[in-house]
């Protein structure tokens, strides 16, 4: 291993390390504000999979929260201990890392409205039809038990001596318990999965994937798909990325699957939802999006 390698490697894992630890204390920290001020019965009526429209307001949900694959972890965290319903929680797993605002635009920018256009119209429709479908299969029965309990968090009430301006106060810090709790819970998880996602971007070059995923590759875009969940970067930089790669040869389906493989399932994410879900539903979760990878990559080469 060159020293070049070592260098890309560390300096991805603090930058991938510091980014997540911040996301995930953020966000979680939003979450329990939220569901402070919102019922959970508030939120299990919006997500309901009882009728269609939950599975497209979570697609909506999930459109709108600029919010990479590791980001959506505490969000859905926050949706399971609401006991929203598991079909309309996997639309959101499935579309927030893929249709957020920022890929869509860089998309855009990077390949034309067209382009774009069909990205989002492939990843919504697959998202909303594989949330449906895993509930319908009943994947919900591997939803881990203790990913229903909310983290118990020392008493920081000061009783009846206390003025009525301290008690706000003890509402956030008591949030932010609960947040330190989830997050050394899932700090080993975070760091074994930055660590090898990022000693993977820094040995794979990118002549080499381009290399493996021309237009004259009839496997180019399962390639790419699976290629894509390992080499975990942020679906922006994979954008941008994209662009030297298709100057190299590689085709704009292959591109589309290593986009989707990259951002709707990480390697720092899967493992993440180790926390959360067992083995059966962590499998059916890849194959999904491997699935929506492929599909969208070949039918974009049958359309265009």
């Amino acid at each position: 291993m060159n020293t070049d390698v070592i260098t890309n490697t560390l300096g991805m894992f603090a930058f991938l390390a510091v980014e997540i630890t911040i996301l995930f204390l953020a966000i979680s920290y939003l979450v329990g504000v939220l569901q402070m001020y919102i019922p959970p019965a508030r939120i299990r009526n919006i997500l309901s999979s009882k009728n269609g429209k939950g599975y497209f307001m979570a697609a909506f949900l999930g459109a709108i929260t600029p919010f990479c694959s590791c980001s959506t972890i505490p969000f859905l965290k926050g949706l399971i201990r609401a006991q929203a319903g598991f079909g309309t929680m996997m639309v959101f797993l499935l579309a927030s890392p893929l249709l957020n605002p920022m890929i869509i635009g860089l998309f855009a920018v990077t390949f034309g409205l067209e382009v774009t256009v069909y990205y989002f119209a492939s990843a919504l429709t697959v998202s909303v039809v594989g949330g449906y479908m895993l509930e319908k299969l009943g994947f919900e029965k591997y939803v881990k038990e203790e990913a229903y309990v909310e983290p118990e968090t020392s008493n920081t009430g000061c009783g009846t001596s206390c003025s009525g301006d301290a008690k706000p106060v003890n509402k956030w810090l008591k949030i932010w318990q609960g947040v330190w709790k989830d997050f050394k819970k899932a700090l080993p998880y975070i760091l074994v999965g930055v660590a090898i996602g990022s000693l993977i971007y820094g040995a794979i070059p990118t002549d080499w994937i381009a290399s493996f995923a021309g237009n004259d590759n009839p496997f180019a875009i399962p390639f790419a798909a699976i290629v894509g969940i390992p080499l975990y970067i942020r679906a922006e930089a994979v954008i941008l990325l994209s662009a030297p790669l298709a100057a190299k040869g590689m085709s704009m389906g292959a591109i589309m699957a290593l986009v989707i493989g990259s951002a709707g399932a990480s390697l720092t994410e899967v493992i993440l939802l180790k926390s959360l879900f067992r083995n059966q539903m962590i499998m059916a979760f890849l194959t999904v999006v491997l699935g929506m990878a492929v599909l969208t990559g070949y039918s974009y080469g049958v359309f265009f």
